[in-house]
């Protein structure tokens, strides 16, 4: 599944991450979902507590009134993952490219050119 981003873009009007991969397929991540999804020890957690164990979709997961959803900055992590650091401050999570790829939503777009 691997595969790595051509580009990525912070769509903050339609408050989206784009990215461009390799493979031609253009994926917009809800900026919303994507820190639902936080992949950090302490968003994990939190995600095991409230759903008892239930494992939906990750980008569908609610989330607490206290968090950002504006990201400050991305930072590539060595060749493999993105660190995203959002306005609260909050800058623990590393979104693998596979992680990434896992959490392409549906409505993802093939370059057929």
């Amino acid at each position: 599944m691997s595969s790595t981003p051509k580009s990525i873009t912070v769509l903050r009007s339609e408050a989206v991450l784009a990215i461009e991969w390799e493979d031609g397929q253009r994926v917009e991540y809800p900026l919303a979902g994507l820190r639902a999804a936080c992949p950090c020890a302490e968003c994990r957690l939190r995600g095991e507590e409230r759903d008892a164990g239930v494992s939906p979709n990750d980008l569908d997961w609610p989330l607490p009134h206290d968090v950002s959803l504006d990201i400050r900055s991305i930072e590539q992590v060595g060749n493999y993952a993105l660190r995203l650091i959002w306005d609260d401050g909050h800058a623990y999570g590393i979104y693998s490219w596979d992680y990434l790829k896992a959490l392409s939503p549906k409505e993802s777009t093939e370059d057929n050119r």
